[in-house]
């Protein structure tokens, strides 16, 4: 993998552990209580990141392209299992146990 020239940290660092690390460390929660959607969110990260991330495109390779579709799936993947545990949270809340054991009295 190319590595890229990041004067906060080693010089010879993957550009996605530099992205692993920068996405780690930005405050989108922030962003989010302020009411901007997560697509905002992500475009200010890029535009913070601007010359950093036009410096991992100048060595942009074959290896890297695969590398960043395996984070895709990956990503994608989690954003299904928060979906589905979502889902099960939501129907938590709208089962009503019932009691079988006790017995309906009957109209007569």
């Amino acid at each position: 993998m190319k590595k890229i020239i990041n004067k906060k940290n080693n010089k010879n660092e993957p550009w996605f552990k530099w992205l692993t690390r920068e996405l780690n460390s930005y405050e989108a929660f922030q962003d989010f209580e302020s009411g901007k959607n997560p697509r905002d969110v992500a475009e200010d990260f890029i535009s913070r990141n601007s010359i950093a991330i036009s410096e991992v495109f100048e060595n942009f390779d074959e290896e890297d392209k695969d590398t960043l579709d395996q984070f895709l799936k990956l990503t994608e993947c989690e954003m299904h299992v928060f979906r589905i545990l979502e889902k099960q949270i939501e129907l938590r809340k709208k089962v009503r146990f019932v009691d079988f054991k006790k017995k309906k009295k009957l109209r007569s």
